[in-house]
């Protein structure tokens, strides 16, 4: 007489090799995350720290929403103003080497962006400040 044995349906799931895909994803995705850095620009925000007199008058530059930089009243081209900067950089006289921007109501980022970008090459310190 043979015995016959019934096959059982396992009713359990066994987790174990979820777990070990869930921890390795996870740990990719820490990897991963601090090779990515922002593309975005380097701000000074306002905070508590030390108090920083200036002991010059800091250059204004008003842009216009069409794209137009004014500096003491006068129109510039970028290229005039990337060379003005440039020199403002090379001056060892100037100690504090600040400039104030000063965008108008409506004018696109991309033309405060690109002057921010020339004060940074030249290690200018870029201050952002409203319409008067």
């Amino acid at each position: 007489m043979a015995i016959k044995r019934e096959s059982k349906i396992q009713t359990q799931f066994n987790l174990s090799s979820l777990t070990d895909i869930i921890f390795l994803l996870l740990i990719f995705f820490m990897l991963t995350s601090s090779l990515v850095t922002p593309n975005a620009l380097n701000l000074k925000l306002p905070g508590q720290s030390k108090v920083t007199v200036l002991t010059s008058e800091p250059l204004e530059i008003v842009i216009k929403p069409s794209g137009q930089y004014y500096v003491k009243g006068r129109r510039v081209s970028i290229r005039t103003l990337h060379k003005f900067l440039r020199k403002i950089a090379r001056d060892k006289r100037i100690k504090d080497k600040n400039i104030i921007i000063t965008p108008h109501p409506n004018t696109p980022l991309k033309y405060v962006a690109a002057l921010m970008d020339i004060a940074l090459k030249y290690r200018i310190n870029a201050i952002l400040s409203t319409p008067k």
